[in-house]
Order: structure tokens, then C-alpha cells, then sequence
């Protein structure tokens, strides 16, 4: 009937239908029309009708299967996983660039003392230091989960199996230890190593990073109702550990160096503007690989603290923020030390070192909620900071071979303050199924106010000073203990034949 409509298709039992050209176009539009919408109201009917019986309704959150939750729950184990073995791998660039900035007779006891560290942090973070940090307890230390027991399948909500979660702990705090020896170098003695690295890694790193990091320490839960400063409205943010690993680092490798004080036959610039300042590093092709393991270990520690192997793109853009950190990091120090540093018009390796690795701590703590452009600001003030740390330290005369507490300890500060200043104001926090950012996080130059600032501040100031206290309570009593377990090493120690490498460990780094 439609055809005979359309074109006038003559039958024996009916005359012919004459319909002109516009009305045969418009009888055909008519038809079609009908057709698109009943096919749309049949969509229509299976999309919603299924939703109606099962009580749903479109504002309802997003939910998953147990088999789509267990497959999110593999990829972010994984994704751990493979940052815990970068994290880890930053031990070889932490050795090699130590041994690479200090003297040759300084060498083997260097590598001895860092595989002493990582063996001494597996024990302790084991036994007793993953449960200070990670477990329940109060605000101030956590109280469940020693030697790894009575543990859930995963930790929080993240997903994540809990013995990776552990793993990945585990590097971080080794990154702590590590950090520690690097303005202790060349005058420590073996024993008194020992037993304050077994305080870092057993408790001074855990239980104040609990603080910060734990599920209810009290810089964590700050500024929420019932707790510590809620009328502040916001909490203390460290998202890779500016302050948790590299602040605490940092400020007991200060108070180490400080009771220490400075190897024998240092002499310092405000002494000696001529033969003053740092001995010459033995080995700058060493020290140089290891800067290099230090910044492809970090696409581990920045990327990796996401925990969500779903969050593509906020991992993306912690990777991208943490290169750029590093590269102006790299170019604010070694300009400053072209034109005002100790061999002016000469383009410096060590400086340029210390700047990349300034430019990567100062990042870590907001490198999920700056931009690109923020990162770039974040690592060349960080390359400032290096600079003029270094002959701060100087001027102060406390020996620190490596720079260890202008990276780590002055940088760290600074990357937690930076938060409270760039963050952009589009990014809230990694889940285990992806990217939450209906809360962003705004700093004082993106409109946030300075409430963010504030929080920053407070926890900041809080970790640092709490952690320079305790550590020299540390070090003061174990430099006050009878040899061979007080900190500093005798004199023929560090001035007889081979230095400390044959007086503690009987070998020496090079053989003629």
C-alpha cells in the first residue's frame, strides 16, 4: 500500500492514485519520521525499564561487579608492585652517588653502610615499623599489625594486597635510612650506625609518619570535624613524602652532622676563603650514574604513590611534573653556581646534581595537584634552595659531604610549603577505580585562599621540628656511649693509613 501510494501503481480492483512530487516527498518523510521514533522510544525502554525494576536510578553511584573490583584490585597490586622495584633500585643510585661525592678512603665504608641500612630497615619495618605507621591506633602511632600479623587481604580502600602495600612502605623507608648517612660520611663509626639507624628506621620514621601518613594520625585528619584544628577546614597533604621521607631524612642527617661535627682537616670558606670548602668528590662519573638511578627510581616513588594502576592520568601527569621539576631544578642550580658560585664562569657538576635531585624532592609532595607549569616554578626555586643551603651549611661550618640536608632536609620543606601555593585547583585524589576530583585541591596563586598554605605549614613545621629534637636526643646519647658503640669514630680512624674503609671494614674501594 505504501508503494501504491508513493508512485501510483495501478490494480485491477482500485484506480490509479495521482500524487504530485511535493506530496509524495512529504507522505515519505511523514512515514520515516514515525519509524526513527518508535525505534528511539524501544531504546529508550530497554535502557530504562531494567534500571526501574532493579530500583536504580541515573543519579546512582558507579558500581562494579566482584569480578571487575577483583581485576582493578590485580592492576593496582601490580602497578605497586613494579614501583616498589623502582623505589627499591633508587639503593644502587643513593650509593653511587654518595661514594661518588665523597673521598676514596670514605668509599667502602659507604657501600657497606647502605646495605647495613636496607637490612636493618627490613627487620625493623617488618617487626614493629609498618605497624607504628600504617596500622590503626591513634593519632599518634598505630598499634595492630607487628611482625605482619592479623593483617586484611588489602590495605584501606586501595585495593592494594597488603604485603605489597608493605613492599612498597618498606622502599620508602629505606630511602629515609639512607638519606640519614649522607652528611654523616667519613667519621661514623660502624657500631654507633648501627644502633641509630636501628632508631630511624624502628621509630622516629614511622611513628612521625604515622602523623602524616597513617589512617588516623592527627596532621592526617586535620582540620575535620573532632579533630586536631577543624576549624582550619583542611588537612596536612604530603602525596610522596617531601616531608614524611625526605624532611625526616634530611633533619636527622642535620642533627648527625651536628653532634659529629666536621670531619678532621675540613676547612671551611669563612676560614679559608682559598682552600676552603668540601674536599673535591673522588669519582663525578659515579656520582653522576648515580643521580641518574636516583630520577628513574622516582618515576617509581611519585607515580607509584598513587596506588591505583587505574588512575592513568593522574600518573601521567605526577611523571610529566616530576621530569620537569628536575630539569629546571637541574638549570636554577647550575646558573647560580655560574655566576655566584666557588668557580665562577665554570658550568658545575656537583651543583647541577644536587639541583636535579632538589628540583625531584621538592616535587614529590605536590606533584599530583600542580600543573606542569607549577613544577616548573617548584623546581627551579628548588635549585635556589640548594644553592644557598649549601653555603648556609658552610657558613655554619657543619660538614656534609654529599648536600644531604640541602636536598633533602631544606628541599622537602620547601615542596610542602609549595602545595599551599600552586596547586591547581583541578585535582582532587587517586581511588582504587580511578581519578575522585569532585574536591580539588586550590593553592593561594589558583584562588584556593590560604588555608591549604596553612595546613602545609603547621604540619611542615610540626614534622620538622619534632623530628630535629628527637634525632638529637639520638645522636647525643649514642656519641655518649663508650667505644666502639658512640658515634664518632677515633682519630686514627679517619687519619691512619686507607681512612675508615680499612680501619672498620679492613679493605679499601681501589687497588693499585
Amino acid at each position: 500500500m505504501l508503494l501504491t501510494k508513493l508512485f501510483g501503481r495501478k490494480d485491477s480492483m482500485t484506480q490509479r492514485v495521482h500524487l504530485s512530487r511535493a506530496e509524495k516527498w512529504k507522505l515519505f518523510a511523514t512515514v520515516f519520521a514515525g519509524k526513527m521514533i518508535g525505534v528511539v522510544l524501544v531504546l529508550l525502554a530497554m535502557i530504562t525499564i531494567p534500571g526501574l525494576l532493579s530500583g536504580t536510578s541515573a543519579s546512582a553511584a558507579e558500581t562494579f561487579t566482584a569480578h571487575e573490583n577483583l581485576t582493578f584490585s590485580a592492576i593496582n597490586t601490580v602497578w605497586t608492585l613494579v614501583a616498589a622495584a623502582l623505589v627499591f633500585g633508587m639503593q644502587a643510585g643513593f650509593v653511587m652517588l654518595e661514594a661518588g661525592f665523597a673521598r676514596k678512603r670514605e668509599t667502602v665504608n659507604i657501600l657497606v653502610e647502605c646495605v647495613l641500612d636496607t637490612a636493618i630497615c627490613g627487620v625493623f619495618f617488618w617487626a614493629i615499623g609498618y605497624a607504628f605507621m600504617f596500622s590503626n591506633g591513634n593519632g599518634f602511632i598505630g598499634y595492630h599489625w607487628f611482625f605482619l600479623q592479623d593483617m586484611p587481604a588489602t590495605y584501606g580502600t586501595t585495593g592494594v594486597a597488603i604485603l605489597a602495600h608493605w613492599i612498597f612502605q618498606f622502599a620508602f623507608a629505606d630511602t629515609a635510612s639512607t638519606i640519614t648517612s649522607g652528611a654523616m660520611i667519613g667519621r661514623t663509626g660502624f657500631r654507633g650506625d648501627i644502633l641509630y639507624s636501628i632508631c630511624v628506621t624502628g621509630f622516629i620514621y614511622p611513628i612521625i609518619g604515622h602523623w602524616a601518613w597513617g589512617p588516623d594520625g592527627f596532621l592526617a585528619t586535620m582540620g575535620s570535624k573532632g579533630n586536631f584544628l577543624a576549624e582550619l577546614g583542611q588537612p596536612f597533604r604530603d602525596f610522596a613524602g617531601s616531608t614524611v621521607v625526605h624532611t625526616i631524612g634530611g633533619v636527622v642527617s642535620l642533627a648527625g652532622a651536628i653532634v659529629l661535627g666536621p670531619r678532621i682537616g675540613r676547612v671551611f670558606l669563612r676560614d679559608d676563603k682559598i682552600k676552603g670548602g668540601l674536599p673535591a668528590p673522588h669519582s663525578l662519573p659515579l656520582a653522576t650514574l648515580g643521580a641518574f638511578l636516583l630520577w628513574f627510581g622516582w618515576y617509581g616513588f611519585n607515580p607509584g604513590s598513587t596506588l591505583s594502576g587505574m588512575d592513568y592520568i593522574g600518573i601521567g601527569r605526577v611523571a610529566a611534573n616530576t621530569t620537569i621539576a628536575a630539569c629546571t631544578g637541574a638549570l636554577g642550580a647550575l646558573g647560580l653556581a655560574f655566576f655566584f658560585g666557588p668557580t665562577k664562569g665554570k658550568f658545575d657538576t656537583g651543583f647541577s646534581l644536587n639541583g636535579l635531585l632538589g628540583g625531584l624532592v621538592a616535587i614529590t609532595c605536590p606533584c599530583y595537584w600542580v600543573s606542569p607549569f607549577g613544577s616548573a616554578i617548584i623546581g627551579l626555586v628548588a635549585g635556589l634552595v640548594v644553592f644557598l643551603g649549601v653555603y648556609l651549611l658552610e657558613y655554619l661550618r657543619i660538614d656534609d659531604p654529599v648536600g644531604a640536608v640541602s636536598v633533602h632536609g631544606f628541599n622537602g620543606i620547601w615542596g610542602t610549603i609549595s602545595l599551599g601555593l600552586f596547586a591547581a585547583g583541578q585535582y582532587g585524589a587517586p581511588t582504587a577505580t580511578g581519578a575522585d576530583n569532585s574536591a580539588p585541591v586550590a593553592g593561594l596563586f589558583y584562588g584556593g585562599g590560604s588555608s591549604v598554605l596553612e595546613a602545609q605549614a603547621i604540619g611542615s613545621l610540626t614534622i620538622t621540628l619534632a623530628t630535629f629534637i628527637v634525632a638529637m636526643f639520638v645522636m647525643y646519647i649514642v656519641s655518649k656511649l663508650p667505644y666502639p658503640w658512640k658515634l664518632r669514630l677515633e682519630e686514627k680512624g679517619e687519619t691512619g693509613e686507607g681512612g675508615i674503609d680499612v680501619f672498620e671494614h679492613g679493605s679499601k674501594a681501589y687497588y693499585d
